[in-house]
């Protein structure tokens, strides 16, 4: 899995990569072998795991484990005892281990604890485990051509790693490259068990529209380190200019999230951006946009008014002491006994509700003081969206709790109103979420459980709009 935090867009789960968690017992059933599910409240979202226990030729056991609601299969379980109705489960990959007791139900009871973090979970029988569907997806052979490609950040000593995705005929096509929001993202931007830019990089080269897709820094086979980089340097504009096959004057530039800081970044320093997507892209300071956002999400879970106000309390504090201190180490320890205090005044319920602990703290502090944070805090996007002179299209679903798109959309039109820019269309999405799915209610924990990775409307939304600005 991966952490899920508020990074500015995001949560940040912690079961990275899947997790460990197989099963054993013999109790009621007397029989541990079998397919086990459970779920993992982890903050503001739940995840299902599947465990599926079998026997060795010498009766010895073993595990796997499925985590549907992220796209993990068959994650490997390096230890698995059974003795006396207690189970205990280990797996390195991901640094976790389970213990549970069985129980006269058949029910197994227990607490998955990585990384320092601890969560109750209880497993139980099932004769089918569920199965992700994604029917958007695309399945091989694509009708247009997928290229692995890579180009280097000479400026940062990196090397970023992609896919360019290009029509089997014609020529001369335009382009468009993607950039994920905040966090550590592959090339398709997974998140819930989805993978909107592979979905949406389908949709538009099947329309004749080239994409460029790239790991973020330290993911997949792009190197550097996402934390030691600002938003101000993680596109690479250039790269598509060289290639024969792209029309070098109809370039242009998705950005999903907080990659709709790059997207404008980019468009001001190069002419060679055509035209410019935000889709949720922030218009509002990061201190702003945190600040809106716990509560909306705080609300969705059913934080009381007095914790939501504790939490905005503590978050204003935490920022006032990364503005007047700079050496992270100090910041760090002011940091860490003030989040400490405040989880002395929430409830064990509250703390188990929110997903809060010392622990979780710890994990959470390198992020807060890192470089990304500090900039991500502070930069006002509008003095740059001021400067953009291209066409922009910017979307936020209506629904989106991450974004707040009332108080987002009308400060992206504000500013490129101000700046003179009279080539844009800004509008939200009625029923629309943080990743474009047609949602009930926008809650994060609705992400995976939904089966629509990007909506139809979303999508042509953004092909139609990108046709009318490189048809002229």
């Amino acid at each position: 899995m991966k952490t899920i935090k508020n990074r500015g867009n995001r949560i940040f789960i912690i079961l990275m990569l899947g997790a460990v968690l197989p099963t054993v017992g013999f109790g009621a059933k007397n029989n541990i072998e079998g397919i086990w599910i459970g779920s993992l409240k982890v903050s503001v979202a739940e995840l299902r795991v599947v465990f599926r226990i079998s026997r060795n030729e010498d009766g010895s056991l073993r595990a796997t484990m499925d985590s549907p609601d992220q796209g993990a299969k068959d994650i490997p379980v390096n230890e698995v005892t059974f003795k006396s109705g207690k189970l205990h489960l280990e797996s390195k990959v991901i640094m976790g281990t389970y213990d549970g007791t069985l129980q006269l139900d058949d029910s197994i009871e227990g607490t998955w604890q990585q990384r320092g973090l601890s969560f109750p979970l209880k497993l139980e029988r099932t004769d089918e485990a569920p199965k992700l569907h994604r029917p958007q997806e695309p399945k091989k052979p694509y009708p247009y051509i997928e290229e692995e490609i890579s180009y280097e950040n000479a400026e940062a000593g990196v090397k970023l790693v992609g896919t360019l995705t290009l029509p089997r005929t014609g020529g001369s096509f335009p382009a468009v490259i993607m950039i994920s929001g905040s966090g550590a993202q592959d090339r398709n931007e997974t998140v819930a068990g989805h993978r909107p830019f592979l979905v949406l990089a389908d949709y538009l080269t099947r329309k004749g529209i080239a994409v460029l897709r790239i790991d973020d820094r330290g993911v997949g086979s792009s190197t550097g380190n996402l934390l030691e980089s600002t938003s101000e340097d993680l596109a690479g504009v250039k790269f598509l200019k060289a290639r024969k096959e792209i029309d070098s004057k109809k370039i242009g530039l998705i950005g999903h999230s907080e990659g709709g800081i790059i997207a404008p970044i980019a468009a001001v320093k190069s002419s060679d951006v055509a035209f410019i997507v935000l889709l949720a892209g922030m218009g509002l300071t990061g201190k702003e946009i945190l600040e809106l956002q716990s509560g909306l999400i705080l609300k969705s879970v059913g934080a009381s008014e007095d914790v939501i106000a504790l939490e905005h309390s503590s978050t204003e504090q935490i920022f006032e002491v990364l503005r007047n201190e700079e050496d992270n180490l100090v910041a760090e320890k002011k940091i860490r006994e003030l989040m400490i205090s405040v989880l002395g005044k929430l409830s064990k319920e509250e703390r188990d509700a929110l997903g809060t602990s010392e622990a979780a703290i710890e994990i959470q502090l390198k992020m807060i003081v890192s470089q990304w944070f500090r900039f991500f805090l502070e930069y006002d996007p509008k003095t740059t969206l001021m400067k953009v002179k291209c066409p922009v299209l910017a979307i936020n679903g209506e629904l989106d709790l991450q974004v707040p798109p009332k108080e987002n959309l009308a400060s992206i039109e504000r500013a490129l109103k101000t700046g003179g820019n009279t080539n844009y269309t800004i509008k939200g999405l009625p029923g629309h979420n943080h990743l474009f799915q047609r949602a009930k209610t926008g809650a994060i924990s609705e992400y995976a459980r939904i089966e629509e990775t990007m909506s139809p409307i979303a999508l042509e939304m953004v092909y139609k709009w990108i046709l009318r600005q490189t048809k002229k």
